[in-house]
This record gives C-alpha cells, sequence and structure tokens, in this order.
C-alpha cells in the first residue's frame, strides 16, 4: 500500500483550513485516512503550522511519501531536517 503525508480541507467556502493526513495514495483528498498529524491554516499571517513532530517523524521512517506542499510544511517545522539528520546519522 502507497501511503502519502498529504492535506486534507476543511473550512467553509473562501476560508481554507487544512489537516495534514497520512491517507493511502487512491483515496481521494478529503476521504478516508489512516492517521491524523496536523494542521495547517494558510489565512493568518504568519500561516499556523502544527504537525506532531513524533507522529511524522514515524511516518517518514515507514515510507510514506510527502506531497510537495507538506514537504515545504515540513522544512519549515525542521522535521525533514531531524528526519534526514536520522537517516544518516547511521
Amino acid at each position: 500500500m502507497a501511503v502519502k503525508i498529504r492535506l486534507k480541507r476543511i473550512g467553509a467556502k473562501k476560508a481554507p483550513f487544512y489537516r495534514v493526513v497520512v491517507a493511502d495514495a487512491r483515496s481521494p483528498r478529503d476521504g478516508r485516512f489512516v492517521d491524523e498529524i496536523g494542521t495547517y491554516n494558510s489565512l493568518t499571517n504568519p500561516a499556523k503550522i502544527s504537525i506532531d513532530e513524533e507522529k511524522a517523524l514515524t511516518w517518514l521512517k515507514s515510507g510514506a511519501q510527502p506531497s510537495d506542499t507538506v514537504r515545504d510544511l515540513l522544512r519549515q517545522t525542521g522535521i525533514l531536517k531531524k528526519f534526514h539528520e536520522l537517516k544518516y546519522q547511521k
């Protein structure tokens, strides 16, 4: 099963709010997901990003592939840097 870390849109029309979820790559954008690891609010200035670091690192170690947007969010929060340090530490 190919697993992706991606955004799930919730919120009203013209007021987007996103959850960062781990889902099967075949399921639709707002469909079933395996785990919720955080939230992203693009309307605030600066954008509010809240991601559970432990869950994100666990899923990345398990082979989950982040989408382009989620990869940028992980980079901004420093989680991607920690993942690469753990990966190449061995």
